[in-house]
């Protein structure tokens, strides 16, 4: 029987509400399959401030490093609007991706059959959508420095945000995106804006070289974040995997995730590169959504997005490539019954809750057990 350990940070709003369901069908597995999985949990986000006055503690990373990969929730809402900027909920979020040197975010955009009327584009614009968006996770503007507000000899203010890439950051995520192209389609499409910013310059060039010396057998094209963005809308099935800095590419995603009916939806992976001594990388997942305080604790919360992180986390963290196949298909197999949850509702379908949607994809997975 294999064994992994889990760690999970439930966070604030809808975090706490949509982990509950994960466990569920977490247990299912420690029931139903010989896979044990152990879980601990801690604070992140405006709990852990309300708790002891940081975003998230040391022990916490501590236990964060040590798991083999992290199931988080979701943090923030206008309880903390008025915190200091160093400890506001997400600076938890972003100290677990920097400290875990998670660099790599996949953000899958798929659109359900069963969904393709939800969307907000035509259906035969979206139906079948399946489309990969690779953020660059740990550099960028979110991190560079300075980052500050300074006080102006004319009694004006003046803020700074600092965009800041090396070569080896924008050839490692030029790599993983070459790399998932290849169990793909074969398509990348890089994504800056090189026409007025000299950090899209310098990712352009990295990201072409990358593919000329180490890929010349994958297609590469190249598009302006702000054209992507249209061409999102527009004709979205003409994208495979895009890669993208960490500010185009949460843009960009969090798009492409209304594309498919609903941010409730989406999962994401948030992964290290793997360490050569122990086989094993550093690993986070979390939906794509926020934590939504205007529907916490009302039962409605869609917990399919957490669902389906835990699936990728099967996949890329312990190889159980069967099992989050069964998740996934349980999931769409569930919609097909015509049961939604709120933010997906359809004439004709019928209204349910969180528990009540987990319900009909544990029933699916026994189905398939």
């Amino acid at each position: 029987m294999s064994s992994y350990n889990l760690l999970m940070l439930p966070g604030d709003g809808i975090g706490p509400e949509v982990i509950n369901e994960v466990e569920r069908v977490i247990e299912w597995f420690n029931k139903n399959s010989n896979h044990k999985f152990e879980i601990e949990k801690d604070l992140v986000g405006g709990a852990a401030y309300d708790d002891h006055g940081q975003s998230i503690s040391d022990e916490a990373m501590d236990l964060a490093h040590k798991s083999d990969a992290v199931i988080f929730g979701a943090v923030g809402g206008p309880k903390w609007d008025n915190v200091p900027f160093e400890v506001r909920p997400e600076a938890g979020l972003l100290r677990l991706r920097k400290e875990l040197d998670l660099f790599a975010n996949l953000r899958p955009a798929i659109c359900y059959k069963a969904l393709a009327e939800a969307s907000s584009l035509k259906k035969e614009l979206v139906e079948g959508l399946d489309i990969l968006i690779l953020r660059e996770l740990t550099g960028g503007v979110y991190f560079g420095e300075p980052k500050e507000i300074t006080d102006l000899p004319d009694g004006q203010k003046r803020a700074v945000d600092t965009q800041v890439y090396t070569t080896s950051e924008i050839e490692r995520i030029a790599r993983v995106a070459f790399d998932l192209a290849k169990t793909r389609k074969g398509k990348v499409t890089s994504t800056e804006k090189r026409n007025v910013m000299i950090s899209g310059v310098f990712w352009n060039n990295v990201v072409s070289e990358v593919h000329k010396n180490e890929y010349p057998e994958m297609e590469l094209e190249h598009m302006l974040a702000d054209a992507c963005a249209m061409q999102l809308v527009r004709k979205p099935k003409q994208f495979d995997l895009i890669v993208a800095d960490n500010l185009f590419g949460d843009i960009l995603s969090d798009e492409a995730a209304m594309l498919t009916g609903s941010m409730g939806m989406l999962p994401s992976a948030s992964l290290g590169a793997v360490n050569p001594n122990t086989d094993k990388r550093n690993a986070m997942y979390e939906p794509v959504h926020g934590s939504a305080p205007d529907i916490s604790g009302q039962g409605i919360a869609n917990p399919i997005a957490e669902i389906a992180s835990f699936a990728m986390a099967l996949r890329y963290s312990f190889n159980l490539t069967e099992e989050a196949k069964m998740i996934e298909d349980s999931i769409s197999a569930a919609l097909d019954q015509g049961i939604r949850t709120p933010d997906i509702m359809q004439d004709g379908m019928k209204k349910v809750g969180t528990k009540a949607i987990t319900d009909a994809i544990i029933a699916e997975m026994n189905s398939r057990a």
